[in-house]
């Protein structure tokens, strides 16, 4: 299976969407390959939240980091602006600052 690299419009994408919430200001996105991901934290030990998996051209799904700091599938995907909506609106103690 081909993979679609996740785009630095993608990530620009994720950062106006976090500066255009209060309460976000914690998180910053980093992008890797096919991943969009959401950490916080200092720079060389990031606390990772969610990351957002490029699937196709327009299709992404979301995944949340566990406690134990594994990634696990949550089952949605679709745009990134709309999966970014659930997470907040749905999920929202994903994104919560953590100590």
């Amino acid at each position: 299976m081909p993979r679609f690299p996740a785009e630095e419009d993608d990530a620009d994408d994720v950062r106006e969407f976090l500066d255009a919430y209060e309460g976000l200001d914690h998180l910053r996105v980093r992008r890797r390959l096919d991943l969009l991901t959401l950490e916080s934290g200092p720079q060389n030990d990031p606390i990772p939240h969610a990351r957002l998996r490029r699937l196709s051209a327009q299709k992404w799904t979301l995944e949340c980091a566990t406690h134990t700091g594994r990634w696990e599938k949550t089952g949605f995907d679709g745009t990134v602006k709309k999966l970014l909506d659930l997470l907040v609106s749905t999920l929202p103690w994903i994104v919560t600052p953590r100590e």
